[in-house]
């Protein structure tokens, strides 16, 4: 047997070398620890960082956009109301913003909300425009369905207003205008619309009305032939019948009448 003699010295600077370098050991394991999580953490905020400048880059973007397409709309809303000659609704033509975002200045949720309020802002625009072009596709339409021009190349003989009748000598009311033409003459529709009706009256003779909508209809009697049918559309200057000298009539002539709401009026204000 060996007997091994320790001194209380040895053992107690030996246990205290062992517990300094636990401490040691446990203090530099946190502290790479705590190192390497604080360099992860450091690690997302850059990638958040660089997606948030990228967002914010994004939005600045579509801003951007945004406001050149409502100065766009803007601008075209502006020379649709001036074609319909309407006044304009004194909204301004925004002006567009661009380039790198400020971020002291600019925040994700307040851009997020200018782009909200151009979306808006767009959606009036288009709508208000949409609704000057159907006032303008009105306009349009009236224009294309009110009685303008002769409807037949010729001379007035006789106008609208009271007059003797060349038949009885008696002073009786003349609905119409009278535009003495040779004989084939072509009779043309002076506005849009639909054929009401082609008939034959002793009075009249070969006779055709056409219904322009918006109140307007228009009368062409004594034709020699007839060109169109009941229910055909025909446009401004289409021909639609020739002169003639049918029915009760003292030459080759086209008795020619407007009307509105039922209502016989001058046909020169129209010629």
């Amino acid at each position: 047997m060996r007997s091994l003699r320790i001194r209380k010295t040895f053992l107690g600077l030996t246990l205290c070398s062992l517990l300094l370098g636990g401490m040691l050991f446990s203090f530099f394991a946190w502290d790479y620890v705590s190192h390497r999580i604080e360099f992860q953490e450091l690690q997302r905020l850059r990638i958040e960082a660089s997606d948030q400048r990228q967002n914010m880059q994004r939005l600045v973007l579509d801003v951007e956009r945004l406001q050149q397409e409502l100065a766009s709309l803007a601008m075209t809303e502006a020379r649709i109301r001036q074609l319909a000659n309407l006044e304009d609704d004194g909204r301004l033509i925004p002006v567009a913003m661009g380039g790198q975002p400020d971020e002291d200045n600019f925040s994700l949720n307040e851009i997020q909300q200018q782009i909200n309020a151009l979306q808006i802002d767009i959606e009036l625009r288009r709508q208000a425009q949409q609704d000057v072009r159907n006032l303008l596709n009105d306009q349009i339409s009236i224009s294309r369905s009110t009685p303008k021009g002769w409807p037949t190349r010729g001379w007035l003989s006789s106008y609208f207003g009271k007059r003797k009748s060349p038949f009885t000598g008696r002073t009786v009311m003349h609905e119409g205008l009278d535009i003495a033409a040779n004989t084939g003459t072509p009779v043309v529709a002076p506005a849009d619309g639909i054929v009401a009706r082609v008939t034959y009256s002793s009075t009249y003779g070969n006779k055709v009305v056409i219904d322009h909508g918006y109140g307007y209809q228009t009368l062409y009697a004594h034709n020699s032939r007839i060109l169109v049918k009941v229910g055909q559309r025909v446009t401004r200057g289409e021909r639609i019948a020739q002169v003639g000298n049918t029915g009760v009539s003292t030459g080759p002539h086209l008795h020619y009448e407007v009307h509105l709401n039922g209502v016989p009026i001058d046909p020169r204000a129209f010629l």
